[in-house]
Parts: structure tokens; sequence; C-alpha cells
């Protein structure tokens, strides 16, 4: 499994706007074979930050995913939603193997 991480910047004064487009992105994620693990938005810190993490079984699946997602006509209508508003200035893409269970330290051998 690899895990997608986004790092967003964003207007600060759309992140309504925003969020409308992390809801899109969850259920097309889905939909398109991932597992959406949810999108972070500001809280407490800086205002202009966002986090999302979504998983796909292999790179390989998630760059069928890529490829994909540019045939949807939901994917273009979240992707003009984003560009018709401003609400993400810029991102970064990181990938990781996620680590999801857990074990004693006795069964670890520590």
């Amino acid at each position: 499994m690899i895990t997608c991480t986004l790092r967003y910047e964003i207007d600060p004064n759309q992140v309504a706007a925003f969020e409308v487009y992390a809801k899109a992105w969850i259920h097309l994620v889905n939909k398109l074979g991932g597992t959406h693990h949810g999108y972070h938005l500001p809280h407490e810190g800086p205002n202009d930050i966002a986090f999302c993490h979504f998983s796909f079984p292999s790179l390989a699946d998630y760059e069928v995913y890529r490829k994909n997602m540019w045939d949807d006509p939901e994917c273009l209508r979240a992707y003009a939603h984003a560009k018709e508003t401003n609400c993400i200035r810029r991102f970064d893409r990181s990938f990781t193997r996620p680590v999801l269970t857990g074990a004693t330290v006795d069964e670890l051998g520590l």
C-alpha cells in the first residue's frame, strides 16, 4: 500500500470553497479505487495550510487513478471549482508506506 499526502497552501479567505473541493475529492478518490483518509483544514496555527491523505494498493494503482481522473467529468468539475475560486495557491505531493498495525513491546522483542 502507498499513501499520498498532499500539503496545500490555500487562500485563507477561501476555506469554505476549499472545503467544497475537499468533499468532492474524498468522494472521487474512493470512486476511482482509492481509500481517502480525509482532509485536515486549518484550525489552530497557520490559517493557510491544509493536508489530505489517501491510499492505493500500489503505485501502479495510483498511476491508473491519475490517468482515469483526467477522463472523469466529476474530477474535471472539481478542478474547475478550485481554479474558479482560487482556493488553492500551491500544493506538494509525497508518497509514504503506512504502518497501520501496532504490537506490544514483547511481541516486537524490545
